[in-house]
């Protein structure tokens, strides 16, 4: 302890240098970075023939080694501490004839200009500039005025740094407005050797002469797995990626000593776009008791599926991470904009990367496993890809789901991991010739959406003594969407007119495109705000729809509401909607949010209003169905409501229409609560 400085003051102060090197003895002493790991970077700039300084030598053996190895003979160390000097004076005298040593302080030397091809600094910026203050930067800017002043043009600064913020932006932007290239190399770790967590990085900074009025900078990155430097467009933002590195090594750190009792996420990006390629989640199990052939494995999830409770939601994840037996599962998202091989070629392109996120205690060279439903990577093709005004980028794709069914869903990319409509596509006739082409035309009859299902549920609500599907019916529908629930109730419920309210004309053209949607006698769509349409109803036409459904999504994603947007369910509006309600008619609406208090506030609202509220939690979702009706009168019990399901549910099922029988209308309604 008694060779820490008092100060951060000291590590430019010869007195501390001198008593830390006589206390150390002859033992050298490396702040980070051992020559076998900067070998690989130093070969690319440091000829034989070069004329080398190293500046803050202590008693390294960095400068020895380079030339031992033959890397370069012609070098001069200089230092500000005369004990140090002396003992390396000793050391080197007989072996290394051409290199030599001398006592000089790095801010203001005696060699000439244009002395030397090299500079190396190895920790002696980062001991210099420790803080941020106006003594200390005039100290840096001495230093690297005489730096500058004793390379030749074409030489290269070599500065080895742990790269904190302040050091690495100070650097950058001093030598960058001087017209100098800056390239910033990460050093590979040496394991379980590497004495520190952050990893050392290595400024290489060549002179080039200043070229008046030129704003032109080149910044490079080059990360350790790669050998072509990336170009930056701005020193911050290459201050950004290396301290996106430090994370990822601290990160690793982290997972490599103690189980993490949260999940974590990371993105793999291409080395070139720097566009997301994989998002891995970090999930351990404490309940899986650990031995040589459970401790660590991979999960691939198939295209398309990311979205699925199972692995895009915590709960979902932490379950198959136990399910799979594995004390540590990394499971690994396939983006959408990318393009993948196979299997095998995943493999290939992560086993690497995913080792250095391995749990303690994991043997060397041990074999992990790489895991997925049914073994492939399953297909997501993008059919549509277009720029709405108001929605922003979405796409319109195809997923192979489970027993080989597939998939159509709209997603917005400013909400990525959530599928904003989806339906399932028919299976083709099996053709004899050959394998069936993946199927295109719209399943009408299933309904993909749990919540969907619900909704459909709340009409057995409305006031007649039994429900029947061909009784007449109105139903306004605000938010359309790829149109599942509007088609859903047209063809089902025969004698139903359907208005449904988009504000969003290029939904219209989704929802007739891409998801089977038609209009007709009984189904109309009116491209409007739902908050004007609706107001322009309760002035003009009240009582006059048996059903009204809000499945609205919210394009503010700063609140803890995600549907409906907070307008359409402020109380002045409410009284709107219960307006243009039948006195015997339902109001259903789609909540997703999150915030807990922000939620109790919505449901006191809609009390408020409505006198009979019901609720049905959506299981393995967020999303929570609320039916409101505006009399008191029509109070029925679960048992109650699970009857008049089952009845309704039996006239919809009638000979020669197709109907999902995994939709249960009674369990839907059996399990409200009254709120």
């Amino acid at each position: 302890m008694e060779l820490l400085p008092r100060g951060p003051a000291e590590f430019g102060s010869a007195r501390y240098w001198d008593r830390f090197f006589r206390q150390r003895g002859r033992r050298p002493f490396e702040w980070y970075g051992a020559f076998p790991e900067l070998c690989p970077v130093l070969r690319k700039y440091v000829r034989p023939r070069d004329k080398v300084l190293v500046v803050g030598c202590g008693n390294s053996e960095l400068s020895e080694q380079m030339y031992d190895t033959g890397m370069c003979e012609d070098i001069v160390n200089i230092d500000i501490s005369d004990a140090v000097i002396r003992q390396m004076q000793e050391r080197s005298a007989s072996k290394r004839p051409k290199m030599s040593y001398v006592l000089m302080d790095v801010l203001q030397m005696d060699f000439p200009d244009a002395h030397f091809q090299v500079v190396l600094d190895k920790g002696t910026l980062d001991a210099i500039l420790t803080d941020d203050e106006e003594a200390t930067l005039s100290k840096v800017d001495r230093m690297f005025a005489e730096v500058s002043r004793v390379l030749q043009v074409g030489g290269r600064y070599l500065c080895v740094s742990l790269a904190q913020a302040h050091v690495l932006k100070k650097a950058v932007e001093y030598f960058s407005q001087e017209g100098w290239v800056v390239r910033v190399h990460e050093v590979a770790g040496s394991g379980d050797k590497q004495q520190f967590v952050l990893p050392v990085f290595v400024y290489v900074m060549t002179k080039f002469r200043k070229i008046p009025g030129s704003a032109q900078q080149i910044l490079e990155i080059c990360p350790e797995e790669q050998d072509k430097p990336m170009r930056m467009e701005s020193a911050e933002r290459l201050v950004e990626a290396v301290r996106d590195r430090q994370h990822y090594a601290l990160l690793c750190s982290q997972l490599s000593k103690t189980p993490c009792g949260e999940q974590l996420s990371l993105d793999l990006c291409e080395k070139v776009s720097g566009r997301p390629r994989y998002t891995l989640h970090v999930v351990d199990s404490p309940s899986v008791k650990p031995s040589r052939d459970n401790r660590f494995a991979i999960f691939i999830i198939p295209q398309g599926r990311e979205t699925e409770w199972l692995f895009g939601t915590e709960d979902g994840r932490r379950q198959l991470a136990t399910s799979a037996g594995f004390g540590r599962l990394v499971t690994v998202a396939l983006h959408r904009e990318q393009r993948y091989e196979g299997m095998a070629s995943i493999q290939a392109e992560l086993s690497g990367k995913v080792m250095e996120l391995a749990p303690p205690g994991l043997p060397a060279r041990q074999q992990v496993p790489f895991l997925s439903v049914g073994g492939d990577i399953g297909v997501r093709t993008v059919r549509h890809c277009d720029t709405s005004p108001l929605s922003g980028e979405y796409v319109v794709e195809d997923v192979k789901g489970d027993d080989a069914c597939y998939f159509r869903r709209l997603v917005f990319l400013s909400n990525r991991n959530v599928v904003q409509s989806e339906a399932r596509l028919l299976a083709p006739a099996k053709s004899p010739s050959g394998p069936a082409e993946p199927p295109t035309a719209i399943d009408k009859s299933y309904l993909c959406c749990e919540h969907h299902k619900a909704m459909v549920a709340g009409l057995c609500l409305l006031g007649s003594p039994d429900p029947v599907p061909g009784s007449p019916i109105a139903v306004l529908v605000v938010g359309l969407g790829g149109g599942s629930l509007p088609l859903f109730i047209h063809d089902y419920f025969s004698q139903a007119h359907v208005a449904v309210v988009e504000i969003d004309p290029c939904m219209l053209e989704v929802a007739t495109c891409w998801f089977g949607f038609s209009q007709g006698d009984r189904m109309q769509v009116h491209v409007a705000d739902g908050l004007d349409y609706v107001a322009k109803l309760a002035a003009e036409a009240p009582a006059r729809y048996d059903a009204v459904m809000f499945d609205v999504d919210s394009k503010d994603l700063t609140v803890g509401m995600s549907c409906p947007p907070p307008a359409f369910v402020e109380k002045p509006f409410l009284q709107k909607v219960k307006t243009i309600l039948k006195p015997e008619g339902v109001f259903v609406l789609n909540l997703v949010c999150r915030d807990a208090r922000l939620k109790e506030s919505v449901l006191a609202v809609l009390r408020e209003v409505f006198p009979l509220l019901y609720a049905r939690r959506i299981d393995g979702e967020v999303n929570e169905i609320l039916f409101c009706q505006p009399s008191p009168a029509g109070r029925r019990d679960p048992t109650e409501l699970g009857a008049r399901a089952r009845v309704l549910e039996g006239a919809l099922q009638q000979p020669g229409r197709p109907w999902d029988s995994s939709y249960v209308l009674a369990d839907m309604l059996q399990a409200v609560t009254i709120i």
